[in-house]
């Protein structure tokens, strides 16, 4: 692009000198670019130009901001003043109604069962439907832009009175008009969590309806699996059958082969969404540590590997322990230690690094944190996940490069999700943008102290203002609820 002069109009700010990865996989270069409004004006030589605000950038990376494609946000982006566990790594939009739970459309439940807890309290469950949760997504200002789902396992809870079984018939329509009316308000898809008590009853009879109502939109299936243990094969193929027959892209959340016992079964994962492909839209997200992160399940609990209490009702000084230390100190075993803790929450220590890297590097994998914000001691995967992608997968081991790094985090979700002029960095996209410096750029937030900002992120811009300048927040509510396809092109 041509150097501007004097007379073209002023831009709200400049970035001038940084080193542009804008998305796509092409390889980074050097431009600066221009912001006014919200969105990106312009991108080439601009250092003729005149700008509100001037920032040198030179030696730094600047790229589309993060989105994170598995959050449980839902609340946190409304009530959480900054968002700042996901500001301050570069995360600038967030995917809500994961693992079948969200808060909508869920007005005063007579009963708030885990893992629709992990959400937050009674009294954050006031939502008749999908439409009156994103006028309060909207009237609360969020920091970061929220991408609804809507929860199966919430439509769940609002539609029937027993939960060990299909729905019936009337409660199968009454979900399905649930659905309709979500993604008419602009969800951009459903998910599933029948790994979870509440939606383990459902089969596909009951999912592929839901499914096929999203698909009539233009809507995303994701789903966290039946099983991530021995039978992720055939929890794959079910996932699959119900988005071939309902007609919607895949996502496979989270994706992992728990316990020892399963260690290098990414071989036949990954090869299994490599045949599937050819046939389907499927993908997955994943993210960078080995220990997943939930409600304590006495059932999950093994021997060989170990379990963080992240958070305990019964017990709230369990938070941060270990849960063999625990059973040790009660003189009992740790199941039985488990029990007495719950309801709790916990990190299990159940991957294998090997296979993290090998789904990690598949060409269909994105990155999600899947952080858990109402956690008293919180999985550090909510602080730290995009940067730690990036110094340790992209940097240090080289799985991928950084701008391939950057892709996974970017125009890959954007993609997915429907999110138009978002993801990338071009002229007249949004400007939601990280810049980092790659020197520097790691995660710190850790297993005993989770609760720490990245290094290395210099700026985050939110719809085109500052919302991070250096290890301080910007001013907060420069986020949106974005509706599917909202946007131009």
């Amino acid at each position: 692009m041509a150097a501007l002069t004097n007379l073209s109009p002023p831009y709200d700010i400049l970035l001038i000198g940084g080193d542009l990865i804008d998305g796509t996989g092409r390889v980074a270069y050097k431009a600066d670019l221009g912001i006014k409004g919200d969105r990106i004006a312009a991108i080439g030589d601009l250092k003729n130009a005149r700008a509100s605000e001037e920032l040198n950038v030179a030696n730094q990376c600047v790229a589309p901001g993060f989105i994170d494609t598995h959050t449980h946000d839902d609340q946190a982006s409304m009530s959480t003043s900054h968002m700042e566990p996901k500001i301050s790594q570069g995360v600038t939009s967030v995917v809500v109604g994961n693992c079948g739970v969200s808060l909508a459309p869920l007005d005063h439940p007579s009963i708030l069962p885990e893992p629709i807890n992990l959400l937050g309290d009674e009294a954050h469950f006031k939502y008749k439907d999908f439409q009156s949760y994103f006028d309060a997504v909207n009237s609360s200002k969020p920091s970061a832009n929220v991408v609804p789902l809507v929860g199966h396992s919430s439509l769940r809870v609002a539609a029937m009175n027993a939960l060990d079984r299909v729905a019936q018939p009337g409660e199968l329509d009454e979900m399905i008009q649930m659905v309709d009316e979500a993604m008419t308000a602009g969800a951009s898809g459903i998910s599933t969590g029948v790994f979870y008590p509440l939606g383990r009853s459902a089969d596909n009879s009951e999912i592929v309806p839901l499914v096929r109502k999203v698909a009539e939109f233009g809507g995303i299936y994701a789903s966290h699996m039946r099983n991530e243990h021995d039978g992720v094969i055939d929890s794959m193929h079910e996932v699959f059958e119900a988005a071939a027959e309902g007609g919607a892209p895949l996502l496979i959340s989270h994706h992992k082969c728990a316990g020892v016992k399963n260690w290098g079964r990414s071989r036949e994962t990954t090869a299994l969404l490599d045949s599937f492909q050819a046939t389907q839209d499927v993908s997955v997200d994943i993210y960078p540590y080995d220990a997943a992160s939930s409600v304590l399940d006495p059932d999950l609990v093994e021997d060989d590997t170990p379990t963080l209490i992240t958070w305990s009702a019964p017990h709230p000084d369990a938070a941060g322990s270990y849960l063999k230390e625990i059973a040790q100190d009660w003189g009992c075993t740790a199941r039985e230690a488990a029990r007495n803790l719950t309801p709790a929450g916990a990190c299990y220590f159940f991957m294998s690094e090997d296979d993290i890297e090998r789904i990690m590097k598949h060409p269909s994998a994105m990155i999600g944190s899947d952080g858990l914000p109402m956690d008293e001691h919180p999985h550090p995967r909510l602080w730290g996940t995009f940067p730690r992608v990036i110094r340790r997968y992209a940097l240090e081991k080289c799985l991928f490069s950084v701008e391939e790094a950057i892709r996974k985090m970017t125009s890959m979700p954007a993609r997915r999700f429907g999110l138009r002029s978002r993801g990338s960095l071009k002229q007249g996209n949004y400007a939601d943008l990280v810049v980092f410096d790659p020197a520097t750029i790691c995660d710190r937030a850790t297993y005993e102290r989770p609760k720490q900002h990245a290094a290395g992120i210099r700026y985050v811009f939110v719809n085109g203002r500052l919302s991070w300048d250096g290890g301080m927040v910007g001013n907060r509510g420069n986020g949106r609820l974005i509706r599917r396809n909202d946007g131009v092109e």
